[in-house]
């Protein structure tokens, strides 16, 4: 198992627990999205794991190592982290992405961290932006640098926190289709989080559903229902095929449910 998450329990502010008893396992090559309603501890759950956040109770372990044990050097070997916002500072994007080798570096650059930084504009098409400056980019291209930048770093697991929430369409699909690639071919795992349901169906291996701090449901897209959408968001939906997947739809004219009619 690349990834194994076990009764996580986490307060955020005034005492309150955001996050009851969460767990969940994941293999390589495989994609695992984190959904739920704003403020269902989507965020918490990465910091969590990413030990940017230290839960009260729980264990993280990344190819059965206790990642809550190390210290943050040694956890940026094995897990890369983009947040849902980043800082564009004055500083070009080949310096950016380059900081991301900084875990591996000992005493100075190699050749080999420059070629891993080249390979990944390349990979992420980012190669006419390397001397532009971050304060310069739109918000998707920011994004597209920091996920960049969490490549190099060479992780085991990669969290993404809402990659594509400033990207249009297109390219929405164009990057989660790259990273869903990347984490097959090279044997990863991810752990994305995401409001648009359609986007876990299409990309994800398996969903897990957050409400209220709580894991509501963890399904496979094929086995998604309306009525754990519906007991999850509140909204009436319809669960269609089309094309051989599983679509979610919002009902027209729908009133607000019950939050506890449902069941996953």
């Amino acid at each position: 198992m690349m990834l194994a998450v076990r009764d996580i329990c986490a307060d955020y502010r005034n005492g309150q627990l955001v996050l009851e008893n969460i767990g969940f396992s994941l293999d390589r090559g495989r994609t695992l999205a984190v959904l739920g309603p704003n403020g269902a501890g989507k965020t918490t759950l990465l910091r969590c794991i990413n030990g940017l956040m230290k839960p009260r109770h729980g264990i993280v372990r990344v190819e059965d190592i206790d990642i809550l044990n190390l210290h943050p050097k040694a956890i940026a070997h094995r897990l890369g982290y983009v947040a849902q916002r980043n800082e564009a500072g004055r500083i070009k994007v080949f310096d950016a992405v380059l900081l991301g080798r900084k875990p591996h570096m000992v005493w100075s650059l190699s050749k080999a961290d420059l070629s891993k930084v080249s390979g990944a504009l390349d990979l992420l098409g980012l190669r006419s932006l390397a001397l532009r400056y971050l304060d310069e980019l739109s918000g998707g291209e920011l994004q597209t640098v920091c996920i960049a930048r969490a490549l190099v770093q060479e992780p085991s697991v990669l969290l993404l926190d809402e990659p594509t929430s400033s990207l249009d369409l297109k390219n929405r699909l164009d990057t989660l289709a790259l990273v869903r690639r990347i984490v097959r071919e090279h044997h990863m795992a991810t752990v994305i989080t995401l409001h648009d349901i359609n986007l876990g169906l299409r990309f994800a291996d398996h969903l897990l559903f957050l409400k209220d701090g709580r894991v509501f449901a963890q399904v496979e897209p094929n086995a998604i229902k309306a009525e754990t959408v519906a007991a999850v968001y509140g909204v009436a939906v319809d669960v269609i095929r089309h094309d051989g997947q599983k679509v979610v739809i919002p009902k027209m004219e729908s009133d607000l449910l019950n939050p506890k009619q449902g069941v996953p």
